[in-house]
């Protein structure tokens, strides 16, 4: 379900009241691929209830360069939002996930392999409210900078 983030800070109060876990990834997601899928089913296996954050377009093109992102965000969101195990997203507009993180404050944070534990930026804000960091997914090998590298 796509919601804004009122609407999910009411949502993970509730979950929570059930005793509920809950996880967060995010990312860009521009062109939906099989390192996404797996990224998001590790995330899935580490909470009751998945969250994805998605980078709006303005933060994708701040972090990406101007011919970036290649699919517009209300539909990378609505990719994501049909993958199995994803039970909401949220779009986003910060450079880095860490003021969502301070409001959700989730119990994990799920993050890439492409990073250690150690080197997610935003390891210290989780650790502040007491939430834990994981590393998910399959090894770096697929992005979508590559496949656009390919189509050109």
């Amino acid at each position: 379900m796509i919601v804004p983030l009122d609407v999910l800070l009411a949502r993970a109060a509730e979950h929570r009241a059930r005793g509920q876990t809950i996880a967060l990834a995010n990312g860009v997601f521009d062109l939906l691929h099989v390192g996404h899928l797996r990224y998001l089913q590790g995330a899935a296996d580490e909470g009751d209830v998945l969250v994805v954050a998605v980078n709006d377009d303005a933060a994708v093109r701040r972090l990406k360069g101007a011919d970036r992102p290649v699919v517009r965000e209300t539909e990378r969101a609505e990719l994501v939002d049909a993958l199995q195990g994803v039970d909401y997203v949220v779009l986003f507009g910060d450079l880095t996930v860490g003021p969502l993180l301070e409001r959700l404050r989730p119990d994990v944070h799920c993050k890439g392999t492409d990073y250690t534990v150690d080197t997610v930026p935003e390891r210290a804000v989780v650790q502040a409210y007491g939430g834990r960091t994981a590393i998910v997914g399959d090894p770096k090998d697929h992005s979508t900078r590559d496949i656009v590298a390919r189509l050109r």
